[in-house]
């Protein structure tokens, strides 16, 4: 039997050596920290402090604004300076609580509890709610609502996205390396929330030392097993890894837990850890700084509300001027012009190139060559698709399943024409999703 894997996918350059040996480092904010009030899927949140207010390190400055929606907490104490709309990394503008460090870094009181078993299932899924944990490998969905589908008995996975198949990223790897116990930890605290689950660490087979030590920490336990995976983008994909370590297959229209699976990353399984036992919020999370551009590429604990361009100091700052900056992997990161935005609870990695090879591209006409039928993931036409969307034409699109794309990139990575394939597909599916909302 292969390593398990998935259909399609492509093998770009990973890029990881240039931070995969730094260890995690922690590093102080400077004066200002900025927290935008949507950083997570759903309803924003809404202020419960004012301008002139002083807060402490943990202690909530917005509640969710729904049932869909996650608490922000003050990741330093301080005083709240304004309550403005600020650019974050997407270029939205967003409603954001800024507060002016006090360096004292004192902080609210934490209720944690030293036996997990004591609590009823409601318990921890409260508390992961007030720690405010949300989906921290990039969609940001609230992590309570995840850990309560409408039929938890027939939940029979669990599954943890330890692949990190970006290129470059590295912040997942060092967190398995050296808090690796925080992520079995928080593993066991959702299994107990399925009575009938088995829990998954899906590891790309790219990293055998992460593998080798997850192995070694859950031999005793029957309930956990670590997953080898082949090593190629997406792995990481929900759908991938679901289908890569399960054989379920999901489409647009389902849930993850359609199919009897929760998926979650590792940092946000670090998170309900955290939550949990020691009754910490989301304050803070593990960061990538690298690419050619970079000078001292690394892996940083930061607190949320930071600046990107603060952590970039902290590697060194730039040893070449970029021409491309993105927050986030390069396949399906955010392409940034400047660095004076705050990082969120989603925000994983900066990378910093000095040439934009992309940019530099000549787009030329489709030859009809099929190689981004092969790699699509979910096996549709994109060369198809981006022809109907450019002609605007939506029910061809969605007659030729287009909203199932994934939007992982693996077509534009491919094609030989350059062309922006999962770009124009992307497009064409908001727009359809606008049309929807409009005929609610």
């Amino acid at each position: 039997m292969g390593i398990s894997t998935f259909k399609g996918g492509v093998h770009p350059y990973d890029g990881k050596d240039l931070a995969k040996d730094q260890p995690i480092r922690r590093i102080k904010p400077k004066e200002i920290l900025v927290y935008p009030l949507s950083q997570h899927i759903g309803a924003p949140a809404s202020p419960i402090v004012a301008v002139g207010d002083t807060v402490l390190r943990g202690q909530k400055i917005a509640e969710a604004g729904g049932f869909v929606s996650a608490p922000v907490f003050a990741s330093v104490s301080g005083t709240v300076k304004a309550i403005e709309p600020r650019h974050v990394a997407t270029g939205d503008l967003v409603n954001s609580i800024i507060i002016e460090n006090d360096g004292e870094m004192k902080e609210t009181d934490f209720h944690g509890v030293e036996d997990v078993a004591s609590l009823s299932k409601e318990q921890i899924i409260e508390k992961v709610k007030e720690a405010g944990v949300v989906g921290m490998g990039g969609a940001g969905f609230p992590t309570h609502v995840k850990l309560s589908p409408k039929e938890p008995d027939k939940i029979e996975f669990i599954i943890a996205n330890c692949a990190e198949c970006e290129p470059y990223l590295t912040a997942d790897y060092r967190r398995m390396l050296e808090n690796p116990e925080e992520l079995i930890g928080g593993m066991k605290i959702v299994l107990r929330l399925f009575d009938h689950a088995k829990g998954i660490l899906g590891v790309e087979d790219n990293k055998p030392d992460c593998i080798q030590k997850l192995k070694e920490l859950t031999k005793d336990e029957e309930r956990i097993e670590v997953m080898p995976l082949k090593t190629k983008y997406p792995q990481g994909g929900e759908r991938q890894l679901i289908y890569a370590t399960t054989g379920r297959a999901i489409n647009s229209k389902m849930l993850p837990a359609d199919a009897g699976c929760i998926v979650d990353n590792v940092e946000t399984l670090v998170a309900i850890n955290r939550a949990v036992k020691e009754g910490k919020p989301v304050m803070d999370r593990i960061f990538t700084v690298t690419g050619d551009a970079v000078a001292n590429p690394g892996n940083f604990e930061y607190c949320i509300g930071m600046s990107y361009a603060e952590i970039l100091e902290e590697a060194g700052g730039f040893k070449e001027d970029p021409e491309k900056m993105i927050s986030g992997g390069p396949m399906m990161g955010f392409a940034v012009f400047s660095l004076e935005i705050p990082t969120t609870k989603t925000s994983s990695s900066l990378l910093c190139f000095k040439k934009d090879d992309v940019s530099a591209s000549e787009v030329t006409a489709c030859i009809n060559c099929g190689r981004c039928v092969s790699v699509c993931p979910e096996q549709i036409v994109p060369s198809r698709l981006a022809k109907m969307s450019q002609f605007h034409d939506s029910e061809s699109f969605e007659k030729w399943n287009g909203m199932e794309c994934i939007e992982c990139g693996s077509c534009s990575y491919i094609c030989p024409a350059k062309r922006p394939l999962a770009q124009y597909i992307k497009t064409m599916k908001k727009q359809i999703l606008a049309e929807r909302r409009k005929k609610q």
